[in-house]
């Protein structure tokens, strides 16, 4: 089942931010989708929970140098 949930990273500042961001959390196993806003620091993602988990997300994130909040 498909299930989508928004993340808070503060430290984002950049575009480079972003798509460090975005890379890693699309390189989950079961990540169907991410959406980075930068200017909100948020990361939508859709991932699919019978594959991946929230903290295996979160996990990736904090693992390319950022904090979720």
């Amino acid at each position: 089942m498909a299930v989508e949930t928004v993340l808070k990273v503060a430290d984002m500042t950049c575009s480079h931010c972003e798509a460090t961001v975005k890379q890693a959390v699309q390189a989950v196993e079961g990540v169907i989708g991410v959406a980075v806003d930068l200017e909100a620091k948020t990361v939508t993602v859709t991932y699919d929970e019978a594959k991946t988990g929230l903290d295996a997300i979160k996990q990736a994130i904090v693992d390319s140098g950022y904090e979720v909040s």
